[in-house]
């Protein structure tokens, strides 16, 4: 990576700033160090939250690097802005800051380290076998902070009432360090493998086109060091990757997975998902061998954003399809709808399918908002500009620009898409508890056992009414009566753990305490 002139030298200074060596550097580390720069707290506030764009709470040698070149834009008399280091000025040919001071904050470091010959424990929150529970002042960002939050407060919940088995598998480390992730859907030929292409400007391995339903299997397209496929058994069981979970589908599921990994500098910052077309017509009679909704479910929860790919030529919802945005529920606000191959209709004819596409959506999307629809041709041909009149054509520019930028600030907001995840998923396992509890406390002390798991299988939604009553829960949080109920009969209710007030208590003291002081703790240090 090309950091600008300085490069050796801005290393040496990042150590030196890193002053407990753990790779990064904190709020309470930059004060001190950006205080060597003499700007004003005002520049030195704008200056963190354009370094600190994804809002982690911590500055990496990258960030870092920006940091600097931002401070000597500033000390150079420009106004720092988000627009200053794209358009303005050329990163490579930027001169290291002027630091006042510098030399003696060297001097006093190497004094230091002369004096501790065994290292700096850098990894001392595992240095002690005692040592279980982190404080929250040991962690070094907000993702850090969500880790320790889940395992000390989350799971422990998560795992007396079986969380795993009935919503989502649970979390590991990699889940929290993942990418951001964006998923394509839609029937086959909407062009979901073309807007991948679109986006990298290239062919990513494995990549199939055709008029016929190409791409049989959902395929990871991720970044890597060279142009390779990996089998959906070996992403399953490496650590390293957040799809551990998908082991839960079986082997049918996992050989029609892959992952397609690339050197691209888009997949440096994100990870593509794409996916088998939709099946309409008689092509739904023929059973796929794995659960196809629960894997858009899985995805759907660990996305950033979800693309809904319609054709002019297809906009017929089948039920599968209807199947599969019904599974979406509880991320609404992470789906956007893509009208493509937009190109293939002339303006009025686009008019006629805008409102008719706006029609099967409103059966569908049982909201009362209108859905926000991008219009396009996310290809890399020229426009037709002997088909699509000059209004289509800027109408097509405009709608690709937004839902580029779109797709652009999906990085930005990874930090906040984490916390708001890690927030509905703490709901959803406190209501969880609530509903298993309450099913163990319906069940006889001895006779009868059978017979009154069987009524209150039969009865879930009165069930769920009476534990949303007791304790004033909202309705949309609880999850889907028909997908508990399926899970459900599988288990002895008798054989589930009572009420723990304890555990509910933890985690409401997690929502209403810790994660507000966490995300206090690593706003911007110059507030």
């Amino acid at each position: 990576m090309k950091t600008g002139s300085g490069s050796k030298e801005y290393q040496e200074w990042f150590n030196l700033a890193d002053s407990d060596g753990d790779g990064r550097i904190s709020g309470s580390e930059a004060t001190k160090f950006f205080a060597l720069s003499n700007l004003s707290r005002s520049q030195l506030k704008q200056l963190w939250a354009l370094a600190d764009v994804k809002r982690q709470g911590f500055l990496g040698f990258p960030e870092f690097v920006t940091a600097m070149q931002l401070v000597s834009l500033a000390q150079a008399g420009q106004e720092l802005n988000s627009d200053i280091l794209k358009t303005q000025v050329d990163k490579e040919n930027i001169k290291p800051p002027i630091l006042e001071g510098l030399d003696a904050l060297v001097a006093v470091s190497c004094a230091f380290w002369i004096a501790q010959p065994q290292g700096f424990p850098t990894n001392r929150w595992f240095g002690s076998k005692s040592s279980k529970k982190l404080p929250l002042n040991s962690v070094t960002s907000i993702i850090d902070g969500l880790k320790r939050l889940y395992i000390e407060r989350l799971k422990p919940l998560e795992v007396t009432y079986r969380y795993n088995d009935f919503v989502s598998p649970l979390l590991t480390n990699t889940d929290f360090d993942a990418k951001p992730m964006v998923m394509l859907l839609g029937q086959y030929s909407t062009g979901k493998t073309t807007f991948i292409k679109h986006l990298l400007r290239c062919d990513y391995p494995g990549a199939h086109v055709g008029p016929e339903p190409t791409t049989d299997r959902f395929v990871v397209v991720m970044s890597g060091p060279d142009e390779r496929s990996i089998p959906g058994n070996t992403i399953a069981v490496d650590a390293d990757m957040p799809f551990s979970g998908l082991t839960t589908f079986g082997g049918s599921f996992l050989s029609k997975f892959q992952c397609s990994q690339m050197p691209h500098p888009l997949l440096d910052e994100i990870t593509l998902v794409d996916t088998p077309g939709v099946l309409s017509g008689e092509k739904q009679r023929t059973q796929r061998s794995y659960d196809f909704t629960g894997v858009v479910s899985w995805f759907a929860a660990k996305c950033d954003l979800i693309l809904l790919l319609f054709d002019p030529h297809k906009l017929d919802i089948s039920d599968e399809f209807k199947r599969v945005i019904t599974s979406l529920r509880g991320n609404d606000d992470k789906i956007r709808v893509v009208l493509n191959k937009a190109d293939q209709v002339d303006t009025q004819q686009l008019m006629r399918v805008y409102g008719a596409l706006m029609w099967s959506l409103g059966k569908v999307l049982n909201t009362p908002e209108v859905s926000r629809v991008y219009i396009g041709s996310f290809n890399d041909k020229p426009i037709d500009e002997d088909f699509v009149s000059p209004l289509g054509r800027d109408l097509f520019e405009k709608e690709q620009s937004d839902l580029l930028a779109d797709l652009l600030d999906i990085p930005k907001k990874s930090c906040d898409r984490r916390i708001n995840e890690f927030v509905k998923r703490a709901r959803s396992a406190k209501i969880h508890a609530h509903i298993i509890s309450h099913l163990k406390k319906e069940m006889p002390a001895i006779m009868g056992k059978a017979k009154a798991q069987q009524r209150l299988i039969d009865n879930l939604e009165e069930e769920f009414a009476k534990v949303q009553r007791e304790f004033h829960l909202p309705a949309g949080d609880f999850p889907s009566v028909e997908h508990f109920r399926e899970v459900l009969i599988g288990y002895s209710i008798d054989k589930f753990e009572k009420l723990k007030p304890k555990m509910i208590q933890a985690v409401d003291d997690m929502l209403g305490y810790e994660i507000p002081e966490l995300l206090k703790k690593f706003r911007n240090p110059y507030d």
